[in-house]
This record gives structure tokens, sequence and C-alpha cells, in this order.
């Protein structure tokens, strides 16, 4: 991961936008109408009013070739990047190709603060956190759309679209509700897959160990005032222990369609996954198996120059089965769960310039609802699971959640200022209403030199999981309450041509969060509100452009290094914790990029993690005691040589073969060797 790394071109402009709102209801179950053209279509209608009074905004500074220039949005309105006061993390393109990863969470694992727990390898199934926080409290989002799963945080990283089809991957580090809406309690994770300027064809083919298979191929093209791209993803491996082989695809589609009267952008995907789940849940029934299925469209449109209106729509439909005993199930089982969870949103966000600064305002609705023959409350009928014959969901719920947003931004010389607040109304909250409100400050010191400070409060609602699972180990809980945070931090940036720096601190005080927890190991797991946890983290990141320095042909291109550090104290501390505790205490990442002879290249990368809290460990299917998680250090390589059209590569990761676990009892990969070839076909008419 390369941190604040931007490519020296307007074509790079950042926007972590995120307009999939949240809201409303879909399906006739519920017997519930849904009326949620309305907002857009009175939107639109505003919108040929403005055209006939746009003017040019003057505070959209746009400067090729100048880093603080970029406009970034981490606020409700865009910004330039000199202006925020926000620490947002960038993977760009170049860096996802020469990064010796094949898989989204492979490839997060670099990134300042965030925590990467894997069941399953190459994007079968991973926890994603950041600075502490559990994996239900990051929210993640698709080309700014809200993708995160109301049923379990498990399944929020299933996305529609393969690794190699990223553009790319924009992070958010600390709460964002009052920007992205419930859910962004600690960090939020924009996917980007923007249709390219350029009309190609792209072949990429990658085998390895473990008979790993990845086939991916994409088109761009445009077509009059349409640019379009569309992605194709086969991929599958025997695993590399006793059931953990895989096999996925996904197709997907995203197009943009560009007219005076603004940009009108589609994407549409589908993604299949069905694989063993050795231990995934616990490590008593080792044999498990499960398939999930995601859904997803979305539309959104931007218009105005005077006033700026993105209004959007998306659906996400996310199918699960899952089987304790893939095959040879013990005589008590009664059979597999099956999981529905569909979601349906809108949202508009606008703003405006003036000599006072940006202002911005937006409203966002969401409906989420569940069916399953575990979660939920009692049908009055069952409804038939699609695609599975004899199948029946038994319980459901659904809610929904309103949110008004509103923002300034004034800049007053060197100093910068934007304050805002979500209001927040959530049907399962007894329709009260919320609010939470945030401020973000910086001040230049010098041109390249920055001082920042922001405090924001979040929530998070319970996940569906959360609120109704019962199994063999454990036991969910229906009155649990949202969980709150309040998060001050502060720090310091540095910018030059060569050298990028970035130094903070942070401290969150979270009430009312959401754990699984038990006294002892003869009871259940159950969840519970936590009364109180409060975190300390700090965070340094450094990247060194070498040649900047010293001279362009020098054979050591880039030097990075990230270090987080994060220290948990809570309140109650007579349970044993499954999830809050066992945050990362120390992650050390560093790269090194470097040319080796003419095309060929390399990229190094070195991770080193300890973290706190216990698992329960297993041996031979039984429990035999608390353990402490054990540090390790895993080093990554990948050997490329590349021209414009070609580029073949060996990667390794797990160089050392070191044998580690990051999550409960499931044994990590070892060292893993795999090959790959691209070659872009160019399409021009």
């Amino acid at each position: 991961m390369k941190k604040l790394s931007f490519k020296h071109s307007w074509a790079t402009k950042l926007v972590f936008k995120r307009w999939g709102g949240q809201k409303y209801s879909l399906f006739q179950a519920l017997n519930r109408q849904v009326r949620i053209g309305v907002l857009a279509v009175a939107y639109f209608m505003v919108t040929g009013i403005n055209d006939a009074i746009a003017q040019p905004d003057s505070l959209e500074v746009k400067m090729e070739y100048d880093l603080d220039e970029i406009e970034v949005s981490a606020q409700r309105a865009p910004v330039t990047y000199s202006q925020v006061a926000r620490i947002i993390s960038v993977i760009e393109k170049d860096q996802i190709e020469a990064a010796p990863v094949n898989s989204i969470q492979d490839l997060l694992e670099y990134a300042l603060s965030v925590d990467i727990r894997q069941r399953g390898t190459h994007g079968v199934q991973a926890d994603v956190s950041v600075r502490g926080g559990s994996f239900d409290q990051t929210l993640i989002l698709l080309n700014g759309i809200n993708l995160s799963d109301p049923q379990t945080g498990h399944h929020s990283l299933n996305l529609p679209v393969s690794f190699k089809s990223i553009k790319r991957i924009e992070i958010l580090e600390g709460p964002g509700a009052r920007i992205y809406g419930p859910n962004a309690f600690s960090g939020a994770i924009n996917i980007v897959t923007e249709p390219d300027d350029n009309d190609q064809a792209i072949l990429d083919v990658t085998y390895g160990e473990h008979q790993l298979r990845d086939i991916n191929v994409s088109a761009n093209k445009q077509i009059g005032k349409l640019q379009s791209f569309v992605a194709f993803n086969n991929k599958a491996s025997d695993g590399y222990i006793d059931n953990t082989d895989f096999k996925s695809s996904n197709i997907f589609y995203h197009g943009a369609l560009k007219s005076d009267a603004g940009k009108l952008e589609l994407q549409a995907g589908f993604s299949n996954k069905q694989f063993g789940a050795n231990s995934f849940y616990t490590p008593k029934y080792p044999n498990q198996f499960e398939e999930t299925k995601t859904s997803f469209a979305s539309l959104k449109f931007e218009t105005g120059e005077k006033v700026h209106f993105t209004p959007a729509l998306y659906w996400r439909r996310h199918q699960d089965r899952f089987e304790l005993f893939r095959d040879s199930p013990a005589s008590w089982y009664s059979g597999h769960n099956y999981h529905m969870t569909d979601i349906l949103g809108t949202s508009i966000n606008s703003w405006f310039a003036s000599d006072l600064g940006k202002t911005a305002f937006g409203a966002e609705f969401r409906s989420e609802n569940i069916w399953s023959n575990v979660l939920g409350e009692d049908l009055d009928e069952p409804i038939d699971v699609p695609g599975e014959d004899g199948q029946q969901f038994t319980k459901s719920h659904s809610r929904t959640t309103t949110s008004f947003f509103a923002e300034h931004t004034f800049y007053l010389g060197k100093f910068t200022a934007s304050g805002g607040a979500m209001a927040n109304w959530i049907s399962d909250l007894n329709f009260d209403w919320n609010i939470y409100p945030g401020v973000d400050l910086s001040y230049m010191l010098t041109e390249k030199l920055k001082l920042y400070g922001s405090f924001n409060k979040s929530l998070r609602m319970p996940t569906f999981t959360d609120l109704y699972y019962s199994g063999p180990t454990n036991q969910g809980n229906p009155n649990l309450k949202p969980e709150r945070s309040t998060t001050i931090e502060g720090g310091v940036k540095l910018n030059n041509r060569y050298l990028h720096l970035q130094t903070g601190y942070y401290h969150r005080v979270g009430k009312d969060l959401i754990d699984w927890v038990r006294e002892s190991e003869e009871f259940l797991w159950e969840t519970r509100n936590l009364t109180e946890i409060k975190s300390d983290g700090f965070e340094f990141t450094g990247a060194l452009f070498v040649p900047e320095l010293i001279d362009a042909s020098f054979f050591l291109k880039k030097i990075n290094v990230n270090y987080s550090y994060n220290s948990l104290n809570r309140s109650q501390s007579e349970f044993l914790s499954n999830y809050a505790l066992d945050n990362l205490k120390h992650k050390l990442v560093i790269s090194i990029d470097h040319k080796i002879w003419k095309n060929l290249f390399a990229s190094w990368n070195y991770r080193f993690q300890e973290r706190n809290g216990t698992y329960t460990k297993f041996e031979n299917k039984e429990p035999v005691g608390e353990a402490n998680y054990e540090a390790f250090g895993l080093t990554d390589l990948k050997v490329y040589w590349k021209t414009p059209r070609l580029m073949l590569s060996a990667s390794a990761t797990n160089l050392f073969d070191k044998e580690y676990v990051d999550l409960g009892n499931i044994l990590q990969p070892g060292r893993w060797i795999s090959f790959g070839v691209k070659y872009q076909i160019g399409l021009n008419q």
C-alpha cells in the first residue's frame, strides 16, 4: 500500500463519493409500497432550472501536475487535497499492478491502520476493520455506492467485480457518519472502477500452486457519448489444506453517458462464490461449506454547475447458504442455514459554492430486509428460497433508515474549517431522531507543511446476525442498542516533490459497543453492548520517491513505510471477547519498488503484526484453553516485465513459508507461487 501516492495528472482526480445512501423498503412479502423515484425525479426536474443559471465554480481549483490541488471529497462537497483535514489513503492502478497480491483483501493488508483477517484466501472471505474497530464498523462502497451487508460484515467484501478490474481504492480513516451515513463508524473503503478513456480489451491470466487459476477478460469502449467498461472473472483453486478449495465468478458493467444535462452512470454486476469453509465459524466442525451470490445495480446522475445535484438509486441482493457439514452430517443436524438480504436505497447530494465557502446538504433513504430460516421474527407464511429446491424462509426482519445531512466549509487564508451534522432516524430505534456532528480543521504552516485536527461522532446499528443468530455455540440478542462513538484526532502532514510524510494521534470513546462475549468456556457466545471502550492510536506513513531526490535513472523507485499503534481500554473486563478486543496493537509495513534491468521490475513488501486478544485454541476438534495471538512477519515479492501492451509476472506470497494464524484456529497459507500474463489489445475504430 502506498499512502498518498497520486499520479501527477488531473485524470487521477479522487472522488470518494457515496451518494448511494440509505433507504427504502422492497419485497412484496412486507406488504409495503415502495415510492422511491419521487425524490430523484424531483431533483431531475430542478436541475433543468439550475442549468439555466449555471456559472463556473470559482472555488474548484484544477491545477495539473500539482499534488496539493488534486480534488478529493472527504467532505460532503469536494475539496482540494491541500484543504482537506482528514486522512485519506489511496492505492492507484499502477500500485495495484505492482503489488504481489491476487485479491482486494491481500492488497488491503498493506494499508495503514487497516486490519484484514482472512478466513478464505484469494478473496473468498475476509473481515476488514480500520483503527481497531470491528469488521461490522467499516463501510464498504463501490464507486460511491454503499455495499455494506446488514446480515453480517463477513459478507461486506463480497463484491461483484474482480480485483483485476479495480482502478483505485480510497480509504477514509476514522468516523464518517456525517459524510457517508450510519455504519461509517471507524472508517470507509471505496472501490473505484471508472471506465477508461482508452478503447481496449485486456486479457489477464494467472496460474499458480494448489491448482490456482484466475482468468480475467475486460474491455473499455466509447460509442458516441457512452463510455463503457465490462469485465468477466473466473477463479478457482483446490486449496492449500483440506476443505479450503474454492471457485468463484463475476461479471460487471460500468457505463457513463455524458450529455449537456450532466453525467449519467450505470453499474451492475453479479458474483457467485462456492468454497470449503474449514473451521470458519468453529473448529469443532471443520468440514463447513458455503455458497454466496451477490447481485447489484445502481444509477447515479451528476448535474449542475452553480448548484450541483447528485441523485442516486441502488439495489443489492445477497444470498447465502451455509452448511455446517459439507458431507456426512451429524444425526442431530437439522439442515443448512439460508439467508437472503435485499437492500434498496436512494439519495441526493447537493452543494454550491459562494464567497463564504462551500455549502452541502442532502438526504438518504435505505431499506434493509432479510429472509432466513434462522434470523428474524417468524413469518406468517413461509417463502420459498430462490434457487434451492424444497427450502423455505421462515423468518424475516426489515428496518428503514432516513438520514439528512448539512455541512459548510470555509477558507480563511491558510486556515480551513468544515463543520456539519447528520440527523438520523432508524425504524428499529423507537422513532427517535439522533444527531451526529463533526468538525474538521487544518492550518498551513508553510506551503508544504500542514496541521490538521477533527472531532466526529458516529453510530452503527447491530447486524441481523448480532440480533438474531442462535447456534450450537452462539446466542443473539434482539434487544441490542446501536454502537456510538466520539473521536478526536490531530496530526501533521508534509508533502514535497520527493517526500510525503504524515503522522497523527487519535482518541476514540466507544459506548454500547457490540461484541460476542462469554463469561467462561462453559457458556455460549452471546452478543452484548459493552459499556465503554477507549481507543488510543498513533499513525505514521512516509513515502520517499528516490528518483525525485537523486536522479530519474536511479534503480530504486520508491520506499514506503506505514506504522500504526492502537491500544484499547474497556471498562468491563469479566468477559472473554470474540471480536472487539482482538485488534492490531502494532502494524508495520515496508514496501520497496525498484528496477532490475530495463523493463524488469520488482516489488517487495514486508508486513509485521502483533495482535491484542486471545482465542480458544482447539486440538482434535476440542477446546484446550485460551491462547494469545503470536506476532508474525511476512514477506511478499513480485517480479514483473512490463511494456505498454504486455506484462509478465511471477509472485510469491509468504515468501519464507511462515506458519501463522490471524483469526481463531484458521491456519493461513504458506508460500504460494503464481505466474501471470496480461495483454492489452487496442479497440480503436
